[in-house]
């Protein structure tokens, strides 16, 4: 159950957004340690040039014989020097934490490409394998499932449809009603063939000459010539 909850796709892009959101952190600590590495430098670069200051001030008191001011001088530049080792102490400690925490993020931001691409990676072989699943269950439902059952039965049905509409055509087309009409069919096309011969002969037209000419003129009253009657048509045909 757990494993179907998390979705792996879901875990990676949060720890991949997790890395990232370290970063500003890393690099706000990473300057702060170099801002106490640039503080340390001014105060020992500002300890050195009072130790001079005062070195200098040592050397004239005791030129003017002026012990006094000497030794006063001097005592301030013990303390100067004293205070400077510590500073160079402390910022030589300084530039070591700021050289590994420099390295120590570029280091990181690297491992948080890599793993990023890693993850994406990851990710890419995550949806496939989930559309596999998918495409798995699709296929084992089509094939055992409901679907298929009715696909299956749908292909039947048109069949069964198919094959009763060619068994009704066949007896309507080979009915002896059917026959009926094409053997009065062929009579018709008999008697309208054997009319435009005896048209042909009446006008003396033989079988050659007649079968170049389209159809036969019409012959009315005007021309002189007479429709042929039905005792006419018979005399013709004998």
């Amino acid at each position: 159950m757990i494993e179907r909850a998390e979705d792996p796709e879901l875990i990676l892009q949060q720890v991949i957004r997790d890395m990232r959101e370290k970063v500003p952190q890393m690099q706000a600590n990473v300057t702060q340690v170099m801002a106490t590495e640039k503080l340390l430098q001014k105060e020992v670069a500002m300890y050195e040039r009072e130790i001079v200051d005062l070195d200098a001030k040592v050397k004239a008191a005791i030129k003017q014989g002026r012990d006094d001011f000497a030794r006063t001088y001097i005592t301030a530049l013990q303390e100067k020097q004293t205070a400077l080792e510590r500073s160079k102490t402390q910022l030589e400690s300084a530039h070591v934490a700021a050289e590994q925490a420099k390295k120590f993020l570029e280091n990181y931001i690297l491992q948080v490409k890599k793993k990023t691409s890693e993850a994406q990676q990851l990710v890419n072989e995550a949806r496939a394998a989930k559309m596999q699943e998918q495409l798995s269950q699709t296929m084992a439902s089509f094939q055992v499932g409901d679907d298929a059952g009715s696909f299956q039965d749908m292909r039947d049905k048109i069949q069964r449809r198919s094959a009763a509409a060619e068994a009704r055509m066949e007896l309507a087309t080979g009915g002896v009603e059917s026959q009926i009409q094409d053997i009065e069919r062929e009579s018709l096309n008999i008697q309208v063939e054997d009319t435009l011969a005896a048209y042909k002969r009446q006008l003396g037209l033989g079988a050659e000459k007649a079968e170049s000419i389209p159809a036969p003129p019409m012959v009315g009253a005007e021309s002189g010539e007479k429709s042929l009657g039905p005792a006419e048509k018979s005399k013709a045909l004998e």
